[in-house]
């Protein structure tokens, strides 16, 4: 069997190439929806008792149960085709990432203690909070479109509560700015839900319906 020996020139030519294609390699971005600026806890009463929340895990279209940032091109945002992004992550599947998103910002909200993390102790009451996700659309280089629903129910008394939002956030161009409109909207959910609580104990809230 006979062997090629490159010449001294030509192994310095290889790599060469092979660095040039190392360089041109993308490397993965990961995103977070966790709030960077998160608002400052309320303080709960010292004669209430503590409010704990519990949120089931989100329901939502199975293109999206994925780390990938699912994404539309700007003016496709009506037509079927979505591109998922390899090289764009979420630091968790987008199920996991928008659950931990809610679940730490809507306790902080209502100055709760949030059971989706410690578990909850038999017999503790609670507020059991089920998403679901019915629209998500990251428009490159122009807004976030996105529906949520969601239950309220107490897990030891009274009949559910169901509420409805639908939420624009616009964006600037490239895929970060993608990610922060998302992380926006997960923050304008999270406002929409903590507020909505009231209506557990009959308390008129303008977008929820028992």
């Amino acid at each position: 069997m006979r062997t090629t020996k490159l010449r001294p020139g030509a192994w310095l030519l290889a790599a060469a190439l092979l660095a040039v294609a190392g360089c041109g390699s993308t490397r993965t971005q990961f995103y977070s929806l966790a709030e960077t600026s998160a608002p400052v806890p309320r303080a709960p009463s010292a004669a209430a008792a503590p409010l704990y929340i519990e949120l089931a895990p989100i329901a939502m279209p199975e293109r999206f149960v994925r780390p990938q940032l699912v994404v539309r091109q700007k003016g496709s945002a009506a037509g079927p085709q979505v591109e998922i992004l390899e090289q764009h992550r979420w630091s968790s599947s987008f199920e996991s990432e928008l659950r931990d998103a809610l679940g730490s910002a809507v306790a902080v909200r209502l100055g709760a203690v949030d059971l989706t993390r410690t578990g909850r102790q038999r017999g503790q009451p609670a507020v059991r909070i089920g998403v679901q996700m019915g629209q998500f659309d990251a428009i490159e280089g122009s807004r976030v479109d996105a529906a949520f629903s969601w239950t309220l129910r107490r897990t030891d008394e009274g009949p559910s509560v169901g509420c409805r939002i639908v939420l624009t956030e616009p964006v600037g161009g490239g895929i970060e700015a993608l990610a922060q409109g998302s992380q926006r909207v997960a923050s304008r959910l999270a406002d929409a839900i903590a507020a909505s609580v009231p209506a557990l104990q009959g308390q008129p809230v303008a977008s929820c319906a028992a």
